[in-house]
């Protein structure tokens, strides 16, 4: 088929087109004025998700902003949400409602569920496009019920959206709580161990027992060095016994020197009585007795100086013997005191480990606290639904257009299917189905013949 036969055969069915256009405008017409009204009302909301947490101290990147308002638009459209709608405006107690859900489901399942179901069908949100304005429509057959449900829809929304905020929060506070009490738990049997060591060794750890250990430790090592070296020192003065006249002590001995210039002046006291008495005379040999007297004595306290080297000598390892034992008992001390020191410590790092822990969860459970205390939220009524004035539906005039255009293709697939059933010659174009006739001449100005079918030339067939 040709674009010109398609066009003849609308030009000749145009009265059908027509009659088809007609009967579908006036049934949607019909069925618009049949149908009830509709009122649709529209709250707007603000999310305001760019300022700061003023508890977590948080803040929503600009990326994620997107992400975050789309979030919220599910919530808004959950179940959830068109429960507690469901729950704060009382519906399930409303006698036409439950007549309508046990006409539906005769009496099977949740009628909460079944309304919110139904409510939800009526629901549009739109988020903006740039921005963190989103706007709530719900549509009703009253103005009164879309407006209340419609605003009880955001103030469902918005109590919704704290608890899903503040449920995790109460969550963590709980194990917060049981965790807080488990480490004072354990700070508590730190400082006990603590406690009770010190207590057991009589040690506080900044009592300066150490310090002073130490300066007697190195007091009686210092006592031993010097010990040590007067041993060593007795020791070379007694192997030096056998010449004892020229050992210091006995050359500064005020005795020892007393005698000896003593024996010096009887001596030479000897020497002039002998030139002038001669060696028999008794005052020689008183003199010779006084002498020898002075030699025995001087031998005398010579050799006691000598022996006292000796005793000296055993007296400084005896000294010596003993501060080395006072220097190995105070390192002893020393380190047993350093070992209870180190222990000390070890438990003292414990009990500061066990604070800082202790610390850190109570301040987590504060702020899980507080955040979970919290009846703020960062959504905001912008702008309250109010009783429509006007219906939003039906749309007389969007159904009529789109009657008429469901008509007119109606139309033409009628004609078309009319001209099927009762083909017609209405041009040259048509007697190409009659094959071997050729068309012999053309009638100009026939259009209505043909439009009526007519023959508009004649065929050597006799047509």
């Amino acid at each position: 088929m040709t674009l010109r036969q398609f066009l003849r055969i609308l030009r000749a069915r145009f009265a059908v087109i027509v009659a088809v256009a007609a009967v579908v405008l006036v049934a949607a017409l019909a069925v618009s004025l049949m149908l009830p009204k509709k009122y649709t009302a529209e709250t707007v909301l603000v999310v305001d998700a760019k300022s700061s947490d003023p508890i977590a101290g948080g803040m929503i990147p600009s990326p994620m902003m997107p992400s975050y308002i789309a979030t919220q638009v599910d919530i808004l459209g959950s179940e959830r949400v068109a429960l507690r709608v469901v729950e704060l405006a009382g519906l399930e107690r409303m006698p036409q409602l439950r007549e309508q859900w046990q006409l539906a489901t005769e009496g099977a399942g949740d009628i909460k569920a079944w309304i919110a179901a139904a409510l939800r069908s009526r629901l549009e949100v739109k988020p903006a496009r740039e921005g963190n304005v989103i706007r709530l429509a719900f549509t009703a057959s009253e103005p009164e019920f879309a407006a209340t449900i419609a605003n009880t829809f955001a103030r469902a929304y918005m109590e919704t959206a704290l608890e899903l905020k503040v449920e995790p929060a109460r969550q963590y506070a709980a194990w917060f709580n049981e965790r807080t009490k488990g480490l004072r738990d354990e700070l508590e049997a730190a400082q006990k161990r603590l406690s009770d060591y010190q207590q057991q060794h009589q040690i506080i750890a900044a009592d300066g027992r150490l310090d002073v250990e130490n300066a007697r430790l190195a007091e009686l090592s210092s006592q031993l060095v010097a010990v040590q070296g007067q041993r060593a020192e007795s020791r070379s003065r007694q192997s030096q016994a056998g010449a004892a006249e020229s050992l210091p002590e006995v050359t500064q001995n005020p005795l020892i020197a007393s005698l000896k210039a003593e024996l010096a002046r009887r001596e030479a006291e000897q020497e002039q009585v002998l030139g002038r008495l001669g060696p028999n005379h008794p005052e020689v040999a008183k003199q010779a007795a006084v002498i020898e007297s002075l030699r025995q004595r001087l031998a005398t306290e010579t050799r006691r100086i000598a022996a006292s080297l000796g005793t000296s000598s055993r007296i400084s390892a005896a000294r010596e013997a003993e501060i080395a034992a006072a220097v190995e008992e105070q390192k002893a001390r020393v380190l047993e005191l350093k070992a209870h020191r180190d222990q000390i410590a070890v438990l003292q790092r414990d009990v500061e480990s066990a604070q800082r822990a202790y610390e850190q969860v109570a301040q987590r459970l504060t702020a899980t606290s507080l955040e979970s205390q919290t009846q703020q939220t960062n959504v905001a009524i912008l702008t309250p639904a109010s009783v429509p004035m006007w219906p939003s539906g039906p749309r007389l005039l969007v159904k009529l257009a789109l009657a008429l255009a469901v008509g007119g293709v109606l139309g033409v697939g009628m004609a078309l299917v009319i001209e099927l059933i009762d083909r017609r010659i209405r041009g040259e174009d048509d007697l190409a189905r009659l094959r071997g006739v050729p068309v012999l001449a053309s009638v100009p100005g026939t259009a209505r013949r043909v439009a009526r079918g007519r023959l508009v030339g004649r065929t050597a067939g006799g047509y």
